[in-house]
C-alpha cells in the first residue's frame, strides 16, 4: 500500500520558518520525481516546488529564494524548508509523488499568523 504521509505544518509568525517533511511507504522512491503543492479553500491547488530523481529543483515565483526542497533517498523522504514566511503561505500543503503512476498525501495545515 502507497503512503505519503506530510508533517512539520503549524502556526507560524510572519517571517519566521517551518520545515515540512513528506515521508513515501511502498513505492520506489527514488524513481519518483516529488513535488509539494498547496492549497488555499476555494482556489485551485497550485505547484511550489519540484524536485527531479536527480535532484534538480524548481520554484513557483512566489516562493523563489524562501523555500527550499530536498530529497534523501535513503530515508524515502521530500522536505520543503520554508523560510521569511509570509501570511499568503498560509495553506495546506500537500506532497506529491510523480512516475510510473501518481500519489498524493494527505496534506499538513500551515498557517502563517501574528
Amino acid at each position: 500500500q502507497v503512503q505519503l504521509v506530510e508533517s512539520g505544518g503549524g502556526l507560524v509568525q510572519p517571517g519566521g520558518s517551518l520545515r515540512l517533511s513528506c515521508a513515501a511507504s511502498g513505492i520506489r522512491f527514488s524513481i519518483y520525481e516529488m513535488d509539494w503543492y498547496r492549497q488555499v479553500p476555494g482556489k485551485q491547488r497550485e505547484l511550489v516546488a519540484g524536485i527531479t530523481r536527480s535532484g534538480n529543483s524548481n520554484y513557483a515565483e512566489s516562493v523563489k529564494g524562501r523555500f527550499t526542497i530536498s530529497r534523501d533517498n535513503a530515508k524515502n523522504t521530500v522536505y520543503l524548508q520554508m523560510s521569511s514566511l509570509k501570511p499568503e503561505d498560509t495553506a495546506i500543503y500537500y506532497c506529491k509523488a510523480r512516475g510510473p503512476d501518481y500519489y498524493w498525501g494527505q496534506g499538513t495545515q500551515v498557517t502563517v499568523s501574528s
